[in-house]
């Protein structure tokens, strides 16, 4: 008997997905650091139209995309969609080549990594009767100032355990010894202080430098550091398409490829 099925039929059964990257707050639709450029660029080669960065989302001066940051790594917005971050955001996603049947992965690196979780809490308590996407949203939250004991977090696990939300990469995604991590704390205030405290070492009886606001390649902060090299470009496709396989097993072989070929 010959078959029905013609190679657009399975082609259209092929596995989706779409992979966004929400950037560091000093980042611009086209001004990225080095690891943030370099990230891009090899996601891209990987993943060509899968791939994509979170635009416009955040303000023109730094200091208010760190304000913003600090005041809302606690605990999920109340009003997510009347937030203008969350909302263009969200846009973004539904917007691009939106299907239910894609598999949804938003990955992210410092302030992004706080942008990305209200983004998948906002989406998911969109999706609890699975009207938007059928599929559980993976995240891989870089570099990041929110603690595992904030509501925030933990709001996240239980979305994992209800099934809205799938694969959540932290630990694996956190630079040794760089000593922002989790400093957001549970409470605003504890954000900042701890912010005063990274910037201030030496006034500060909890942290030691160097301050987070040294940009020096070599004798900064490792956080910043990190954010200027290729390696860590390297190793955030590592960990979330080759370790953790977000995008599947055909793209973390090709992942392998790509990546290989930087060291030839």
């Amino acid at each position: 008997m010959k078959s029905n099925i013609t190679n657009s039929d399975i082609s259209n059964t092929r596995e989706q997905y779409m992979v966004w990257f929400f950037a560091g707050g000093e980042a611009r639709n086209e001004r990225f650091n080095i690891f943030t450029g370099s990230f891009i660029r090899l996601m891209k080669e990987i993943l060509e139209n899968e791939f994509d960065i979170i635009r416009d989302i955040y303000f023109s001066l730094d200091m208010l995309n760190v304000m913003w940051t600090l005041n809302n790594c606690q605990r999920p917005l109340k009003n997510p969609q009347d937030n203008r971050i969350i909302r263009t955001a969200a846009m973004q996603v539904f917007s691009k080549g939106y299907n239910p049947d894609t598999q949804i992965v938003l990955t992210a690196s410092s302030t992004g990594s706080i942008v990305a979780a209200q983004t998948a809490c906002f989406l998911a308590e969109q999706n609890r009767e699975r009207l938007h996407f059928k599929k559980a949203i993976h995240l891989g939250l870089g570099s990041s100032i929110i603690s595992k004991n904030s509501e925030l977090f933990r709001k996240l696990v239980e979305y994992q355990k209800e099934g809205i939300v799938g694969k959540i990469i932290f630990d694996d995604l956190l630079d040794a010894d760089d000593n922002s991590h989790g400093t957001g704390g549970a409470t605003r205030r504890e954000a900042w202080s701890n912010a005063f405290g990274l910037m201030f070492p030496f006034f500060s009886g909890k942290f030691s430098g160097p301050s987070f606001l040294n940009t020096h390649p070599e004798k900064g902060h490792v956080h910043r550091k990190r954010s200027k090299t290729v390696q860590k470009a390297l190793d955030y496709i590592d960990v979330l398409l080759i370790k953790h396989k977000l995008a599947g097993d055909k793209n973390a072989e090709r992942a392998k490829e790509v990546v290989s070929k930087q060291f030839v």
